[in-house]
C-alpha cells in the first residue's frame, strides 16, 4: 500500500476526530478522546497520512499517585480534577468553584491573517464558559501559532487567574535534551544560556511589566542522537509580564507552557465578554539553531512587521545622544546633521533633551513640546533643515513616563500607578503613567499625533527606562474592577497608542527601546519597525549580544551603532563591521571625528547600502559563534539565491596560529561565484565554485594580531 502525502495545510479525519497541521518539514497533530478531552498526538518530522497518527486516548493509570489525567498530554490542560502537571488555565466562578472541566465542542478550519487556521472550541462541562483555541499554520516556515480566547455567557462575573497561550508537548525519547535561552541585564542583553533538561522545571520570566532584559520570551530545546538532531523552539509575542516553563518528568516527557505571567494577575470576565491571550509561536527543525533563526526571521518579516515599512530598507541613522546628552540646541543639532549628511546618513534623530526643563533626567518627562529656550523657533526649522540635507527627521520620546517635576504630573498626579498609602517609588527620577486608563491613552495619542504632524517627524524612538511598581488603580477598584488587570492593560494601552499613531501616520517609523533591549518581542514588533538592541555599543560585547538577539529577530530590526566606544583602540573597519550586521546606525560625536575617520566610515556606509538588501532580508547563518573557538573568531553569513555576504572577525590572536578555512553554507554547489574580500589593505577577488566554498572553505586574510575583520561578497556568475 502506498500513501498520497498530505499537502501543507490543515487536514481533518472526522471519523477519528483527528486533525493534522502540516508544514513543509513537520506535522503537529491532536485529537479528541471518547470523553471529549483534546489530546496532543504528535509533533515532529512530517507525516504522510492521518492514518500515521495514534488514537486519542488516556494512558492506563500507573498508580494512585499517577492517575491517567496527571500524565495526559492535553492540548490546553486546565486546573481541575486529577491534573498535577502543567496547566494552561485557571478560573474562579461566582459560586466559588475554582476549577475548569473543558470538553471538546467544535472545530472549524478557516483562515486567519492570511494563514490556514483551525479554531477548536472547548466548553466547560457545567458553566457557560468557552475557551476557543486558535492554531495558525505558517507552512513554509514550519511554525504553529497558538492563542486562546475565553468567553463568558454567564450572568455573573468570572475571574480568570491563569490564561496561558499554549502548552507544547515534546515526545519522549532516549537522547538527552539541552535547553537554550537568552538571559542578560542592562548593557548585557540576549546572552546565550544552555542547560541540560533533567527532571524538574526550568523557568524563564519577567515580572517587571515589560518584556525585560533578564530573560527573553524565547526557548529552544535540542537533542542529538545517533540518528538525528531535532530542535523544538518558540517565542511569545507579548510585551508585558510573561512566563515560560519547561517541565520534564523522570521518564523524559517534557511540556513547555507559557503566556501571560500569573504573578499578581487576574481578569474579570463579565457576561458576554472575551479575553484573548497573546500568540505563542513555535516550530520544529532538524537543521540546528541556524534553522530556527531562518524560520523565525522569515515569519517576522512576512507576518509580523508593519507594512509598508517591512518591505522597505531600514535607513542608516544618526542619533545625537552620545554627542550631546542633554545639551541639545538647534545650532548644535544642525552642526551634527551636516556632519551626518556628509557620511551618507539617511535619518537624523534628536535624542533626549529637546523638551522643556530637560537639562538632566530630573524634569520634563510628559511635556512633549519643544523647549522654548533650546528651540525658540520650535522644532520645525530643524526638521526642515535636516530634510534639506536629504535625511529624514526623528525624535526620542518616552511616552509611558513622567517626572514629578513636570506640568503633566502637576496637573494629573492621579495618572500614575500608586497606592494612596504607600510611597511613589521613583527610578531614574521617573514615575510610570497608568497606560490602562483611557484618558491617559487619549492624551498621548493627541500630543504625539500633534508632535509628529506639526514638525514633519518621520521617526520616533519610543523608550521606557524603568519597570512598573506600585501597581495600584483606586479608580478602577471603586468602579468594581480589578486592579490586577494593570499588568495586561498596560501593554494593551501601549499597543493602542502605537496603533493609533500608525493609523494616522502610516509611514511613521517607530523604534522600540527600553533601557536598551528590555522590550524586544514579537508583540511589540507588530507595532514597531526596529529594536534598540542594547545601550552597550562596545563592538566586542555587541558580538555576543547580537548573536543571541539574532536567534529571535531578523537583522533588519536589530539597530547597531558605531559610537566612540573603542575609538582609538579598535580599527574603524572592525567597529563598522560589527554594526553592519544589522540596521546600521552612527552614534559618536561627529564633531570630534577627524577627516580620515569620517571618510572611512562614509566608505563603509556606501558599501553597507550596496549589501543592505542582503543583510536585512537574506537568510542569516552564524558560521562561528564568539562563544566557540576560544573566542578568537566569529563569522556570520547572509544568503539569497544569487549572492552571499560574510562578515568575519578575528577577535584575538592568542597563540599566533594560522586560522582554519571558513566553510560557508547554503550556496549552490555547481554555481561559480565571484569572491571579493573587503576590509583589508588590499582587496582580493577570485572565482570559486559553491562546492569549494562550502566544502574546502574560504581562506580568511587575517595577518597576525587581534581585532581584524573583513567582508566577503560572493556573487553568482
Amino acid at each position: 500500500m502506498s500513501y498520497t502525502p498530505l499537502s501543507t495545510g490543515i487536514h481533518a479525519d472526522p471519523t477519528r476526530r483527528h486533525w493534522a497541521l502540516v508544514t513543509a518539514q513537520s506535522t503537529y497533530a491532536f485529537g479528541v478522546t471518547d470523553n471529549g478531552l483534546l489530546m496532543h498526538l504528535y509533533w515532529g518530522p512530517r507525516l504522510v497520512s492521518l492514518a500515521d497518527l495514534p488514537p486519542a486516548e488516556l494512558k492506563p493509570e500507573r498508580s494512585s499517585q499517577e492517575p491517567a489525567l496527571a500524565k495526559a498530554t492535553e492540548e490546553y490542560p486546565p486546573f481541575g480534577g486529577l491534573r498535577y502537571g502543567e496547566t494552561a488555565a485557571k478560573v474562579t466562578f461566582a459560586d466559588g468553584t475554582r476549577e475548569l472541566d473543558l470538553r471538546f465542542a467544535t472545530a472549524e478550519i478557516t483562515v486567519r491573517d492570511d494563514l490556514p487556521a483551525i479554531l477548536v472550541t472547548l466548553q466547560d462541562a457545567a458553566y457557560p464558559l468557552t475557551v476557543q483555541l486558535c492554531y495558525k499554520v505558517d507552512g513554509e516556515n514550519d511554525l504553529v501559532i497558538r492563542s486562546a480566547t475565553f468567553t463568558s455567557e454567564a450572568n455573573e462575573t468570572i475571574r480568570i487567574e491563569r490564561a496561558f497561550s499554549a502548552v507544547w508537548h515534546l515526545p519522549r525519547q532516549y537522547a538527552p535534551r539541552t535547553l537554550t535561552t537568552l538571559a542578560g541585564q542592562w548593557l548585557g542583553e540576549t546572552r546565550l544560556q544552555q542547560r541540560s533538561l533533567v527532571a524538574g522545571t526550568a523557568l524563564i520570566e519577567s515580572r517587571r511589566g515589560i518584556t525585560g532584559a533578564t530573560a527573553n520570551p524565547w526557548f529552544a530545546i535540542e537533542s542529538t542522537s545517533e540518528t538525528a538532531t531535532e530542535i523544538y523552539f518558540g517565542a511569545l509575542a507579548w510585551s508585558g509580564n510573561w512566563v515560560i516553563r519547561a517541565t520534564t518528568d523522570v521518564t523524559g516527557a517534557t511540556a513547555v507552557a507559557g503566556g501571560i505571567h500569573e504573578h499578581d494577575f487576574s481578569w474579570l470576565l463579565q457576561s458576554g465578554e472575551s479575553f484573548t491571550t497573546p500568540e505563542f509561536v513555535a516550530g520544529f527543525a532538524q537543521d540546528g539553531l541556524n534553522g530556527t533563526r531562518r524560520r523565525l526571521h522569515r515569519y517576522t518579516r512576512e507576518q509580523v512587521l508593519p507594512k509598508p515599512q517591512a518591505l522597505q530598507p531600514r535607513p542608516v541613522l544618526y542619533n545625537s545622544w552620545e554627542a550631546t546628552f542633554f545639551d541639545v540646541t538647534e545650532e548644535g543639532q544642525r552642526k551634527l546633521a551636516e556632519r551626518a549628511a556628509r557620511l551618507g546618513v539617511e535619518l537624523f534623530v534628536v535624542d533626549d533633551g529637546w523638551f522643556p526643563a530637560r537639562v538632566n533626567d530630573h524634569a520634563g518627562l510628559g511635556d512633549w513640546r519643544p523647549d522654548p529656550v533650546k528651540f525658540p523657533r520650535g522644532l520645525k526649522p530643524l526638521s526642515e533643515y535636516v530634510k534639506s540635507l536629504d535625511m529624514q527627521f526623528g525624535l526620542w520620546v518616552e511616552p509611558e513616563m513622567v517626572n514629578a517635576d513636570s506640568d503633566l504630573y502637576r496637573a494629573h498626579p492621579d495618572w500614575i500607578y500608586h497606592f494612596p498609602t504607600r510611597p511613589r517609588s521613583e527610578a531614574r527620577n521617573q514615575l510610570v503613567l497608568n497606560m490602562a486608563r483611557a484618558d491617559v491613552q487619549a492624551y498621548l495619542i493627541e500630543v504625539l499625533d500633534k508632535l509628529v504632524a506639526e514638525n514633519g517627524i518621520d521617526f520616533l524612538k519610543w523608550d521606557m527606562n524603568r519597570p512598573i511598581s506600585e501597581p495600584g488603580w483606586s479608580d478602577e477598584i471603586e468602579r468594581g474592577g480589578e486592579a490586577r488587570e494593570i499588568w495586561v492593560r498596560h501593554a494593551l494601552g501601549v499597543y493602542a497608542v502605537m496603533d493609533a499613531l500608525r493609523a494616522n501616520h502610516p509611514d511613521l517609523i517607530i523604534e522600540s527601546c527600553s533601557s536598551g533591549g528590555s522590550r524586544a518581542d514579537l508583540g511589540i514588533l507588530r507595532r514597531t519597525d526596529q529594536i534598540w538592541t542594547s545601550d552597550n555599543t562596545n563592538p566586542e560585547a555587541r558580538l555576543f549580544i547580537q548573536e543571541g538577539f539574532s536567534l529571535v529577530f531578523p537583522a533588519r530590526v536589530m539597530v547597531a551603532w558605531v559610537t566612540d566606544q573603542g575609538r582609538g583602540l579598535l580599527p574603524v573597519a572592525y567597529r563598522c563591521h560589527v554594526s553592519m550586521l544589522g540596521t546600521l546606525g552612527i552614534g559618536g560625536n561627529l564633531l570630534h571625528w577627524n577627516d580620515e575617520e569620517m571618510n572611512e566610515v562614509a566608505d563603509w556606509i556606501t558599501i553597507y547600502k550596496e549589501i543592505r538588501p542582503l543583510v536585512q532580508d537574506g537568510d542569516q547563518y552564524w558560521l562561528l559563534s564568539p562563544h566557540a573557538t576560544h573566542g578568537e573568531v566569529a563569522a556570520v553569513e547572509y544568503v539569497t539565491t544569487e549572492e552571499s555576504v560574510v562578515f568575519a572577525f578575528r577577535r584575538a590572536d592568542l597563540f599566533g596560529e594560522p586560522l582554519p578555512r571558513l566553510r560557508l553554507l547554503k550556496l549552490q554547489p555547481e554555481a561559480s561565484y565571484r569572491v571579493e574580500i573587503l576590509g583589508q589593505n588590499d582587496s582580493v577577488s577570485y572565482q570559486a565554485s559553491g562546492a569549494e566554498l562550502m566544502g574546502y572553505g574560504l581562506s580568511l586574510p587575517f595577518k597576525r594580531g587581534p581585532f581584524a575583520s573583513c567582508i566577503v561578497r560572493l556573487r553568482k556568475q
